[in-house]
């Protein structure tokens, strides 16, 4: 089993915390790479954490910290939902399903899951003991009651937590909240509306919410009614490490006839806003003011995106754009460091609030200038790294709801000559997965936390 044995080296104030995060049918998705690279760090600082994922195996670009079994298994769960035999019939009859490889082969296309099904698996796992995965269900619970016994469960979202109220007579229940939303917005009137009611049930026996950012936080309070006194604002962190050692040592001049290469590291779907980047890039080499620009591209791209890529191809190859855009595929994170040094300058235009925009702190960890939009998490990183860096001009925003005003910050930065620069030192520390868990754990302590870089978290 991996995870974590114990706290090692013991320590004053360590906590036995068991973690809950979401595998995504074998996506790399942000929320899970966030739970693993919390899990490692936690586990570093000697605190007595393990990882449990939930639905699939989770997908991460360095070591994977999370137990070798899967509780609530996807298929499972499917079969449960779709299947009334299977809800009664024993352990030993339908548990090699929830082998990681037999997940991981059955859920590789679940993208393509029917909104319908995903409204009605929603609202019954959020019913808890009450719905289909009822088994499921004492199979998670008596595991954490009998082997793991935490003081803290920390879960990824609230849409796991159907048992929460269970969970909750054993140890103290904290919920992420970085993502909720987009999924509920994902499905019908009738199954939303149901869900979010459930959701809200499940509010009064929480611990506390954490959110990324501000804005986030206050768009759930709303949405799910949840008491301000149990709301917490932890800054995302990741690890930079690679990332300070692959940096240039020092920032160089831009030759008039050298490339400028205009970069994407995201999945390759709508909600990232890749073909809103793609017009931009068109428009931009129209125009005649831009004719150096090449666009670079990579990132996972799943089945049910398939003939979205292509449209975006079409429209470059349309554009006579040929051999100026690239493609890197998804990329393992010895080729995203790579990749994040071999840019000029970032954008990722999301159509929606990201709640989390790990990808802008791995590219300014990289010392890459970035425009992005102006809603979700981006406004307050923005502020984080002029706070942390005064008087530098790292990066820009736009309104968000205007492509006009995409095009154009690109334009500008690119007329400015973008470089790539090591990034401060305090920039740096501000954005460290370190420091991200250790005003996680003071959060969960109970105890204030500071988010100013110019003192310690």
């Amino acid at each position: 089993m991996k995870g974590s044995d114990g706290p090692t080296p013991k320590q004053k104030d360590s906590m036995r915390i068991t973690y809950l995060t979401a595998g995504a049918a074998g996506m790399f998705c942000g929320s899970c790479m966030n739970d693993n690279a919390v899990a490692k760090e936690l586990i570093k600082a000697g605190h007595d954490c393990v990882l449990m994922p939930v639905y699939t195996p989770i997908r991460t670009d360095v070591e994977d910290m999370s137990v070798e079994r899967v509780f609530l298994g996807g298929v499972n769960v499917y079969l449960a939902q779709k299947i009334p035999l299977a809800r009664y019939l024993p352990r030993w009859a339908l548990g090699w399903l929830d082998h990681p490889w037999v997940i991981k082969s059955l859920t590789s296309k679940a993208g393509n899951t029917s909104p319908a099904l995903l409204g009605e698996l929603a609202i019954s796992m959020l019913d808890g003991l009450e719905g289909y995965q009822r088994k499921e269900f004492e199979d998670l619970l008596n595991f954490l009651q009998t082997d793991i016994r935490p003081e803290t469960v920390l879960l990824t979202n609230l849409l796991i937590g159907g048992v929460i109220p269970q969970m909750a007579t054993n140890a103290n229940v904290w919920v992420m909240l970085q993502g909720d939303d987009i999924f509920l917005d994902s499905l019908g009137p009738s199954h939303r509306a149901q869900a979010i009611d459930r959701m809200r049930r499940l509010v009064g026996p929480v611990k506390g919410f954490i959110c990324h950012c501000q804005a986030y936080a206050k768009s759930m309070q709303a949405l799910l009614e949840i008491p301000e006194s149990k709301l917490h604002v932890v800054p995302l962190g990741v690890a930079t490490e690679d990332f300070i050692a692959r940096a240039p040592s020092q920032s160089e001049p831009r030759k008039d006839n050298q490339t400028i290469q205009l970069g994407y590291l995201a999945r390759m779907a709508p909600e990232k806003g890749l073909h809103l980047l793609v017009d931009a890039f068109i428009e931009l080499r129209r125009n005649g003011n831009c004719s150096d620009v090449r666009l670079s591209l990579a990132g996972w791209m799943g089945p049910q995106h398939a003939s979205y890529w292509k449209e975006q191809q079409t429209k470059l190859q349309r554009a006579g754009l040929d051999g100026q855009w690239s493609y890197a595929g998804t990329v393992n994170r010895t080729e995203k460091v790579a990749f994040l040094n071999s840019l000029d300058l970032f954008c990722v235009p999301t159509t929606y609030a990201d709640p989390k925009g790990i990808f802008l702190l791995e590219a300014i960890a990289s010392g890459l200038p970035y425009v992005m939009p102006d809603h979700g998490a981006f406004p307050e990183l923005h502020r984080r790294i002029e706070k942390a860096n005064p008087g530098a001009s790292l990066g820009n925003l736009y309104p968000h709801d205007s492509s006009d005003a995409l095009r154009s910050a690109l334009e500008s930065a690119i007329k400015r000559s973008p470089k790539r620069e090591p990034a401060n030192p305090l920039v740096l520390s501000e954005l460290d997965i370190s420091t991200h868990a250790k005003r996680l754990v003071a959060t969960l302590q109970g105890k204030s936390i500071s988010i100013d870089p110019n003192r310690q978290a």
